[in-house]
């Protein structure tokens, strides 16, 4: 077996390793609960923009205090995208249940005709059936029970997870009178020319699959900031960024919540929230960092 090159590096050693690196250490006794705590190579993912990798030195003035302050904000921020992101499911589950129910069939889930691609058909459905079969929820017992081991759409919905409920969204086939028409339809948006359209199932399956993967990454206390996040949001070209970046971030993905919110009251408490967490952090924080503009408050409530 290879010997990796690096060894971990005790408490003493970091805190070493970080003032040879030129990083102010203001308080000792907070700097080593923060890394007994939090960790060193967690808090190395807030020092990235501020490391010169070819001098192999922080930028003069880093201050580990801004570190932790960058990770406190950090935190709070995941936990409204979190609690924001965890409304927008709740919805999507209430909306697709309605919109399957148009076939009059309570088992409609498990019917391989409504879905384009029947290969993921199956595919989708062996994880709703270990999710179901995991699941130790009262109206799944009951159903076990009662109903000889059947799960009617709106048990089974309530139990599959956000990348599933994406999945078996995205292969719903189109159509005049189908389910997916049907889930389109509650998300209307405003066009250029000021009418309310519906997205493409495209277009809408891309905000779903963004959202699932951010909130899966507040679940997992996942660093947000300052991060390449894997996903391609389709925004409608009345809400386009004015600066084209470079990669994807949080904004398009915020963008894609706003498309996805249940009601405009819970959307304008989160923009409200959002606004005083950037001020309270707004020594440390560098909104470009994950791809706001200076707008964007404008553009979230346009």
């Amino acid at each position: 077996m290879s010997i990796y090159p690096k060894q971990i590096l005790t408490l003493q050693q970091q805190l070493q390793t970080l003032t040879d690196a030129g990083m102010k250490i203001p308080s000792l006794d907070d700097a080593q609960i923060a890394l007994t705590t939090i960790g060193y190579y967690r808090l190395r993912g807030y020092c990235f923009h501020l490391y010169d990798n070819q001098n192999k030195q922080y930028k003069p003035g880093t201050d580990f205090s801004d570190v932790l302050r960058l990770y406190n904000f950090d935190r709070e921020l995941s936990h409204l995208l979190f609690r924001m992101s965890s409304a927008i499911e709740v919805a999507l589950r209430v909306r697709l249940i309605d919109a399957l129910l148009i076939h009059c069939d309570s088992l409609i889930l498990y019917s391989p005709e409504i879905f384009d691609d029947k290969k993921l058909y199956w595919q989708n459905l062996g994880t709703l059936s270990n999710e179901i079969a995991r699941s130790s929820d009262v109206f799944i017992r009951h159903n076990f029970q009662n109903h000889d081991g059947q799960i009617p759409v709106w048990a089974a919905v309530e139990v599959m997870s956000f990348g599933n409920l994406s999945k078996i969204i995205k292969n719903l086939k189109t159509g005049v009178g189908s389910s997916a028409a049907m889930m389109v339809s509650y998300y209307k948006y405003l066009s250029p020319k000021g009418k309310l359209v519906n997205p493409s199932k495209q277009m809408f399956t891309s905000w779903i699959q963004a959202v699932s993967i951010l909130r899966n990454m507040c679940a997992h206390n996942s660093r947000i900031y300052n991060r390449t996040i894997s996903t391609h949001v389709q925004i409608p070209s009345v809400n386009q960024p004015s600066v084209v970046t470079r990669h994807n971030g949080l904004y398009q993905i915020v963008l894609a919540m706003k498309y996805l919110r249940p009601d405009n009251t819970i959307w304008k408490r989160f923009i409200d929230d959002l606004d005083v967490l950037f001020s309270k952090y707004g020594n440390v924080v560098d909104l470009t960092k994950i791809n706001f503009p200076q707008d964007w408050k404008n553009q979230l409530l346009l």
